[in-house]
């Protein structure tokens, strides 16, 4: 597909954001072939080396591909929902979603009062009660609270933050293994997922390093409850995080807490830490439910605008509605001795499961939050061997990069009782798993 896109430029990195520009503006749709390298440094005065350069900066930030004697054309569009998991097979234990037990959820009741009626939402996007109980909420865990804002979910957030911050190409330090739907987001907004190793205390700092060093401006991190893995910053992982990401004031860094009530680990924040950009962002899907659509966000003045800017010419505000809805729960000291016994159950039955695993020798990390992950050699062989056996967990594949093969294991609604039972279950398949695939 020929291009009507007037590419223009005298050097290399002015060639190169000029054609961003065109993707980023929909002028250069994907598969749109760009001039060959002497045809363009003909057009442009240049030099094809000049040309060349940019075309191979394009093709490491992920914008454009070359295909042979096809020459150099627009990377395809990423696909969307390509992580989604598979349908539950009928009559299994599901342990693949990630979600909170239905029974230490509290009621949602809408408010009786209802909006009055038309007005202006977007003069006042945001309940000041409602304010005033998530800086309530942040103060004791160290985030500051200067400047808060809402949103449709962290999804929501973040998509939106890395839409306006970030061109087409432009990297983003990513879990690996991390949350598929986030993956997904990143890929779609035209954005270059680099992939961070995570441990038992969250992303590692060598692989962020690496990431600086290769020119990302976003990371996308959970402080605890990192899904899959299970992570939660120490306070000396967070400090040393902290010393490589103070002098990086272009990163802007996302902190994912989307556990928070139920994580079973205390915060230890990066914001507040002499960061330029920062959010922290905490949703309440997992302890008052997951039809509520909802996040908090602490962030520093300059994020503040930009994200309310954009929201502002998008859905224009978060429903007052809804925002009626969290308050009611959020204040409501029944729904906080719940969300209490949530946390404490949860625990128990994280720990439970990785008692009766290693008993067994089975490696498995799960330091807090819902999810455990289990290294495994054979994804396929272990997913398959438990679902004989009447158990259903998440293969790996849709949550990882370059980490290694695994398997998630939810245990938000899994008592102590069939931790035993699991356990033995996956020692027998581990052992049916070697004797197919040679260990």
């Amino acid at each position: 597909m020929a291009i009507q896109y007037g590419i223009s430029g005298t050097t290399a990195k002015g060639i190169a954001a000029s054609v961003e520009r065109g993707v980023a503006e929909g002028a250069l749709g994907p598969g749109a072939a760009l001039p060959s390298v002497r045809r363009l440094a003909d057009e442009l005065a240049v030099s094809p080396g000049t040309v060349a350069t940019a075309y191979k900066e394009l093709r490491q930030r992920g914008i454009v591909v070359t295909r042979g004697r096809g020459g150099t054309v627009v990377a395809p569009a990423p696909a969307v929902a390509s992580r989604r998991p598979p349908k539950v097979p009928d009559g299994l234990r599901d342990l693949a979603g990630g979600h909170p037990d239905p029974r230490l959820l509290p009621s949602l009741v809408p408010p009786s009062r209802l909006s009055p009626g038309a007005r202006s939402h977007r003069s006042t996007p945001r309940l000041a009660r409602l304010e005033d109980a998530v800086r309530d909420w942040l103060r004791p865990d160290g985030v500051p609270v200067e400047q808060v804002t809402f949103a449709h979910g962290a999804l929501d957030l973040i998509g939106r933050l890395l839409s306006v911050e970030l061109r087409p190409g432009d990297g983003v330090a990513m879990e690996d293994p991390g949350y598929h739907h986030l993956l997904d987001l990143v890929t779609a907004l035209g954005l270059r997922v680099v992939p961070v190793a995570v441990d038992d205390e969250g992303v590692r700092p060598d692989a962020v390093r690496k990431a600086l060093h290769a020119g990302v401006r976003a990371l996308v991190c959970s402080p605890r409850a990192q899904n899959p893995y299970g992570g939660r910053f120490s306070t000396a992982r967070r400090d040393e995080l902290v010393a490589l990401l103070r002098d990086q004031p272009d990163v802007l860094v996302v902190e994912n807490d989307h556990a928070s009530a139920v994580a079973q680990a205390p915060l230890r924040t990066m914001a507040g830490h002499g960061l330029t950009r920062w959010v922290h962002v905490r949703t309440v899907s997992k302890f008052l439910g997951t039809d509520l659509r909802w996040a908090a966000a602490a962030c520093d003045a300059t994020t503040l605008a930009r994200h309310d800017g954009r929201l502002l010419l998008t859905s224009g505000w978060v429903s007052h509605l809804l925002q009626e809805t969290v308050l009611g729960l959020m204040t409501d000291e029944g729904t906080r001795a719940l969300s209490a016994r949530a946390e404490e159950q949860y625990g128990v039955r994280r720990s439970a499961l990785l008692r009766e695993l290693r008993e067994r020798g089975i490696e498995a990390h799960g330091a807090s939050g819902i999810n455990l992950w289990v290294p495994v050699r054979d994804e396929s062989a272990v997913v398959n061997g438990l679902r004989s056996h009447g158990w259903w967990v998440a293969a790996g594949a849709r949550f990882r990069m370059a980490a290694g093969p695994g398997v998630r294991i939810s245990v938000a609604d899994l008592e102590p009782v069939d931790a035993a039972r699991l356990a033995s279950h996956f020692a027998v398949v581990l052992g049916e798993s070697e004797a197919t695939y040679g260990g």
